[in-house]
């Protein structure tokens, strides 16, 4: 495996924790952007400067996420077994390993929280507006959860909008209280046209729109990376939960078994704490 591959027995405990997912983005698309440099602030932090291809755990938010909040991130795309970084006690599992950390409760969320992590979700897509039950159940792992309409998929200035949350939020927690802080940004769902200049609603959305909501992200993402690791090291996952095919063999949008949608980027590396 590529890049930083720690034993999460000693971060569990030690540093904070950042999972960031990138809803709906393409691999072949952050793949092209990266390689042309209109990235910077991503690529300053991925392993070897590059994406981990990866296959997604699920091809449509909802349960994508499930699987995540159980243990099951993004697996690497070529033979196995991977051992994960997450998984809980389960006898038989061939994926936990001796630098797995495991934990006793049904899920990643608790398990930290019951590591002492005060657990935080800053939602995005409909799936975490708690406007009712099944927006509910997603921000329901956590201890404390946010959603609003500016962080929504409408809303052309979403990420800048989450970012500023997430500074309020560990700019409030005690400094001893470790973190566990999840992001679901929105930018890159449909509808996207709006964050390419000139283009309108008529013109709908493309992967030209999409990747230019991946630049959008890239202009700020650098913030969310300060105020995670502002007070103390911060170990960070950046990854899609799932593609979307934009005409693709015929195929447009998700919740279905394309290449597009099975095949998403990944991240995993370590912010530096405060000097």
């Amino acid at each position: 495996m590529p890049g930083v591959n720690p034993d999460m027995n000693a971060v569990i405990g030690h540093d904070d924790l950042l999972l960031v997912t990138l809803d709906t983005l393409r691999y072949d698309v952050a793949a092209e952007l990266l390689a042309a440099g209109r990235l910077p602030n991503l690529a300053r932090h991925l392993p070897s400067g590059e994406w981990e291809k990866r296959h997604a755990p699920g091809n449509f938010t909802f349960a994508s996420h499930q699987a995540m909040f159980a243990g099951f991130l993004p697996t690497p795309a070529e033979p196995g077994p991977h051992p994960r970084l997450f998984a809980a006690r389960f006898d038989g599992s061939e994926t936990t390993a001796p630098r797995t950390w495991v934990y006793d409760t049904p899920d990643l969320v608790s398990g930290l929280a019951a590591e002492g992590y005060r657990t935080v979700c800053l939602g995005g897509v409909g799936f975490f507006d708690k406007r009712g039950p099944m927006g509910s159940v997603l921000p329901g792992y956590f201890q404390e959860s946010h959603w609003s309409p500016e962080f929504s998929v409408a809303a052309p200035a979403s990420f800048e909008a989450q970012v500023a949350a997430a500074e309020g939020i560990v700019a409030a927690l005690p400094p001893q209280r470790r973190l566990f802080l999840f992001v679901n940004v929105s930018a890159l769902h449909q509808p996207n046209w709006f964050h390419l200049p000139g283009a309108t609603r008529a013109d709908g959305d493309s992967r030209a729109t999409h990747a230019a909501a991946l630049e959008y992200v890239d202009r700020h993402i650098g913030r969310l990376f300060a105020a995670a690791s502002a007070r103390r090291r911060c170990f960070a996952i950046v990854c899609s939960d799932h593609g979307t095919a934009y005409g693709d063999d015929g195929y447009t949008g998700h919740r279905l078994g394309h290449e597009s949608v099975w095949t998403v980027p990944y991240a995993q590396f370590f912010l530096g704490g405060p000097a």
